[in-house]
């Protein structure tokens, strides 16, 4: 089942069951994929591309996250947390923090990486590996560590 499918069940479910943060989400992660689909002049998304639009708004939240939390908005930080548990519910599995440092050192091995100035070649080959499945902080935390 497609992504696009997945959330079309998802929302006609929200829907039925009053759920109106969830069908919200829903409609705002449904709309930017439609979106960058009429970006790209194609009807129907790859998953590659489809993943790209829902780390963007993964992303987008987790930084709301981190002003209202600044801020002393715990009302909105409630909400937001919310939506971020919606969202990644349609992201694949994340690798675990060990399966990430192999993939690291697998990849700085790879490009023959042996100094912080080879940060973005290790980069630029280690994050269409990760890409979606781990967070692109943690996974730069760990390149530094090993580059320096």
């Amino acid at each position: 089942m497609s992504l696009l499918e997945r959330l079309n069940n998802d929302m006609k479910q929200a829907m039925k069951n009053k759920e109106k943060d969830r069908l919200s989400v829903i409609r705002m992660v449904k709309a930017a994929l439609q979106n960058e689909g009429i970006k790209a002049g194609k009807q129907d998304l790859t998953e590659e591309e489809e993943l790209t639009v829902l780390s963007r708004e993964l992303k987008q939240r987790k930084d709301s996250l981190q002003e209202f939390e600044n801020a002393g908005r715990i009302d909105l930080v409630e909400k937001i947390r919310t939506e971020l548990g919606y969202v990644e519910a349609y992201m694949p599995e994340q690798l675990s923090e060990e399966e990430v440092n192999e993939i690291v050192k697998q990849t700085i091995e790879e490009v023959n990486a042996s100094s912080k100035a080879d940060m973005g070649r290790v980069m630029g080959a280690l994050m269409p590996k990760v890409k979606g499945k781990a967070d692109g902080t943690v996974v730069n935390r760990l390149v530094q560590q090993y580059l320096s």
